[in-house]
């Protein structure tokens, strides 16, 4: 898909739109991948450049880091400009991960989901109703009972695209309807809004130089916490039991957490499905299976 082209800067590189917007001027750009690009300043300050292809996707992005950065809990890179095609934030040294740092990273991720938000789905206060989660659209519907919500404004939405994609079959569409209408029951105690990072996969924890995790490319939104948690089991994270140990210490989790892992990764694995194809397709079904016996 070509980027769509911004009629102020119809050819501006990662690194002019860097200077633009820091109102620093860029001493060379190095490509880290197809939208991500790192830019040296001048005065020696680097910060990593990243092109939106959507609209409203720089935006949302940078209301997420912004509304993660406030809660002063979890470590995130400072957003240094953002407009309709580019968003710059600083760029994080990396390290390696150790237990040391998942524990803090566990009673971290804790404290940022302790500061809540207004309803499941509220987006970031500065943020927009249509959001993305990855390369997905992704709507940020408020609502006040996390399972409706969760079925209507999370799962079945993704559902629908994939059977119209043909990456699911209608039967395997009931499968997961079935599940989301046992919702109720499968969802554990209730629990007030959380603020969540909302696509917290390994590749988006960085481990940074200083012993730190870090986190970049939020989804943010009000949600259900055992689903962030849920994201991490699901793409496996360095010292994940350390961070589950930190979390738990900080924050003890509901009585039969681990059985609802797999209703918390129906979300994650369609929009996978959507976007990727027919392996998370099986998945998502696979797990709608396994909720429908409990």
């Amino acid at each position: 898909m070509t980027p769509p082209t911004d009629p102020t800067h119809p050819a501006e590189t990662p690194a002019a739109a860097a200077a633009r917007l820091t109102g620093h001027p860029a001493a060379e750009q190095r490509r880290l991948s197809g939208a991500l690009t790192e830019v040296a300043l001048d005065g020696g300050q680097s910060v990593v450049v990243k092109r939106a292809d959507a609209p409203g996707a720089a935006r949302a992005e940078a209301a997420g880091l912004r509304w993660l950065a406030e809660s002063g809990t979890v470590r995130v890179p400072a957003v240094r400009g953002h407009d309709r095609r580019w968003l710059v934030i600083d760029r994080v040294p990396q390290g390696a991960p150790t237990a040391r740092a998942a524990v803090r990273f566990g009673r971290d991720l804790a404290a940022l989901h302790a500061c809540g938000a207004p309803a499941f789905g509220a987006p970031p206060p500065d943020g927009t109703e249509d959001a993305y989660i990855g390369l997905a659209p992704m709507r940020n519907v408020s609502g006040d009972d996390w399972p409706r919500w969760y079925a209507e404004h999370r799962v079945l939405p993704y559902v629908r695209r994939a059977v119209d994609d043909a990456t699911v079959c209608p039967a395997e569409a009931d499968v997961v309807e079935r599940a989301c209408a046992r919702l109720p029951e499968l969802a554990g105690p209730a629990e007030p809004p959380a603020r969540l990072h909302g696509d917290l996969w390994n590749g988006n924890v960085l481990w940074g130089a200083d012993g730190q995790a870090w986190l970049i490319d939020p989804a943010a939104h009000g949600g259900h916490r055992e689903t962030d948690l849920a994201m991490l089991h699901l793409f496996g994270c360095p010292h994940l039991d350390d961070v589950l140990d930190g979390y738990q210490e900080a924050s003890p989790l509901a009585d039969g957490w681990r059985t609802r892992v797999g209703v918390h990764q129906l979300f994650p694995l369609l929009v996978h499905a959507v976007l990727f194809g027919r392996g998370y397709a099986e998945q998502a079904v696979a797990v709608a299976r396994a909720a429908l016996t409990h």
